[in-house]
């Protein structure tokens, strides 16, 4: 389970709020093939378009390469935004994990690479800001990583109503306790770094020097934008 920005997380509530199925359920299953990547060889668009209406598809493309459909209001957006302090430090920990990638250079030289638009998927700052302009679209749902942590309940509430899917009181409740098993789950994974999918990551890794630079690049690029985000819980 990827938590680097939220979204191989996302994608398992999703799962699970949609089916209606149990995070036991989940653990013994390829979430990845239930849910393709619009934009990854495998399995492939032919394969794709080939599932079966209501398809879950994942994505990381910036708004204006998702398919028209999309941007006509066909299908419906989910979209995933996490604090960025955090979120480099997890993708910083997520790239040194991984033989393809294998980075080893350091966290500040990481940081530097995020904070100049250097690394993969173009500039975060640009991504962000483009679907947070759609975030009033009646078929765009946009979450924040931080609100799994400090107000899941609403969030699950929320995606009920968007994906129009129907539960009583007592269903519900259920389905928030599964959720946060779920959550457990991929955030305390042995396979994962300690912590890296809790709010508040970037303090322990941050110098003052560092966080500085940061939040001068942030209020740079960020300055014209309304979105807010929770750094601490």
């Amino acid at each position: 389970c990827l938590v680097y920005a939220g979204t191989g997380l996302l994608q398992e509530v999703v799962y699970l709020v949609s089916q209606g199925a149990d995070p036991d359920e989940i653990g013994l299953m390829n979430i990845d093939e239930q849910l393709p990547v619009l934009e990854y060889p495998q399995p492939g668009l032919d394969i794709i378009k080939e599932l079966t209406s209501p398809r879950l598809i994942k994505s990381h493309l910036p708004y204006r390469f998702l398919p028209s459909d999309l941007h006509n209001g066909n299908s419906k957006v989910i979209y995933m935004a996490r604090n960025p302090k955090d979120l480099v430090v997890s993708y910083y920990q997520f790239h040194r994990s991984l033989r393809t990638m294998s980075y080893r250079g350091t966290f500040q030289e990481f940081c530097r690479r995020f904070m100049n638009d250097k690394l993969g998927y173009g500039s975060w700052f640009e991504h962000v800001q483009e679907f947070w302009e759609h975030h009033m679209d009646a078929n765009v749902l946009f979450l924040k990583y931080e609100d799994l942590h400090k107000d899941l309940a609403t969030m699950v509430e929320q995606l009920v109503r968007f994906l129009g899917v129907s539960y009583d009181k007592a269903q519900l409740e259920s389905m928030v306790e599964h959720c946060h098993q779920l959550i457990d789950q991929c955030c305390n994974a042995e396979a994962l770094p300690v912590g890296r999918g809790r709010v508040g990551l970037w303090k322990d890794i941050f110098t003052v020097s560092m966080n500085e630079k940061f939040d001068l690049v942030y209020k740079q690029k960020m300055g014209k934008c309304d979105l807010t985000f929770d750094f601490y819980l």
